[in-house]
């Protein structure tokens, strides 16, 4: 098969989807492996490196998708993108197709196979694909946080850790996933003082025997989340439904009644945010005001420690990019679980049911 990666154009999107190691390894198995130029320079990984591993580096876009049967991607394709995509072309990505209707009508017509790193699931339920971004977006949720809650960023002034004689923040986060989980571990640890919610008693009462006496677990409900939001100087977001669009669990009237200078890091914006009032935002234009809260949404956090990040996801994907790449999407559709779970499209058609129903759009069911 022959493997494309190409340089992502998502606002401060650094990371690549392909690491030197995993070319020389779909190669050795006979594969074909094509890159656009300078695709991995943001992430420390130069052409040079690409071609000793036995990839070919091609000029523009363009070329590779010509050329490409399955894509290699880190996130969604934008639309200057659109007119290289053909029908039964694999692109191997992160889709969140249930927060862009457009996205996924643009694909439907294009005819691609979407399979998406975000619904990839292990048979105990794990997502592989998904989990080392949660981690990255967990603990830089915290860093970020922290630092919009400076005066000069229009956050309430206040040290996160506090000081000798000085209450330390109020750290609330949303959701005992993987990304609440280790921001609640980095909040922790920087001496906040941390409640976490999820509606998981089982997963409450482990945080609480291994999370230090500065965590306080908190069955979450809509009145907990209330009492807990307006008390709250830093709210992480982190509630996940796999491929579905995020629940809302901030309204406006809540946002109002939040304290002034207070921050909101809605880590489930890629997947549309469970705050009303949050919106998309990017790393060169990270905030909003709104009612005194300011708010941090900004949809690929990651991609701003591209490094760790690059690194941390390959190590994840690449064992499916071999798999697709030696039995083709449908034989691995066919015989493989994991990637079943993946497919979202295929042959015009939505096979994923939560992207579905959340648009009202027809569903054919795999299986």
């Amino acid at each position: 098969m022959i493997i494309g990666v190409v340089k992502e154009i998502k606002n401060s999107e650094h990371r690549v989807g392909i690491l030197p190691v995993g070319v020389e390894t779909l190669v050795k198995l006979g594969h074909r492996v094509i890159i656009e130029e300078s695709s991995g320079l943001g992430s420390g990984i130069s052409d040079g490196d690409f071609e000793e591993a036995g990839a070919k580096i091609l000029s523009t876009p363009k070329e590779v998708f010509a050329l490409a049967e399955m894509v290699v991607k880190i996130k969604e394709p934008l639309p200057a993108e659109y007119a290289f995509l053909r029908e039964d072309q694999i692109l191997f990505t992160y889709f969140h197709l249930a927060a862009n209707r457009s996205l996924t009508e643009e694909l439907l017509h294009r005819k691609i196979v979407a399979l998406a790193y975000e619904t990839l699931q292990t048979a105990d339920g794990e997502l592989p694909c998904l989990t080392p971004m949660s981690e990255v977006a967990g603990r830089m949720a915290v860093h970020e946080g922290a630092k919009y809650l400076e005066e000069p960023m229009q956050g309430r002034g206040i040290l996160l850790a506090g000081v000798p004689g000085v209450l330390p923040a109020e750290v609330v986060i949303l959701g005992a996933g993987v990304v609440g989980s280790n921001a609640c571990k980095m909040a922790a640890g920087l001496g906040a003082n941390v409640t976490i919610l999820d509606v998981n008693l089982n997963r409450l009462r482990y945080l609480d025997e291994v999370m230090p006496p500065n965590v306080h677990t908190l069955m979450s409900n809509a009145y907990t989340v209330r009492e807990s939001v307006v008390k709250a100087d830093l709210v992480i977001s982190s509630v996940l439904i796999r491929g579905a669009k995020a629940p809302c669990l901030i309204d406006r009237k809540l946002v109002s009644q939040m304290k002034k200078g207070s921050v909101i890091v809605d880590v489930a914006i890629d997947q549309g945010g469970s705050v009303e009032t949050a919106r998309p935002t990017t790393h060169d234009d990270p905030t909003y005001v709104i009612d005194g809260v300011v708010h941090y949404c900004v949809t690929n956090m990651p991609g701003a420690v591209a490094r760790t990040s690059t690194y941390a996801l390959t190590n994840a994907t690449l064992p499916y990019i071999i798999k697709v790449a030696n039995g083709g999407w449908r034989t691995c559709v066919r015989e493989s679980p994991e990637i079943r779970t993946a497919l979202n499209l295929a042959e015009g058609q939505l096979t994923f049911a939560a992207v579905a129903e959340t648009f009202g759009l027809p569903y054919k069911n795999i299986n």
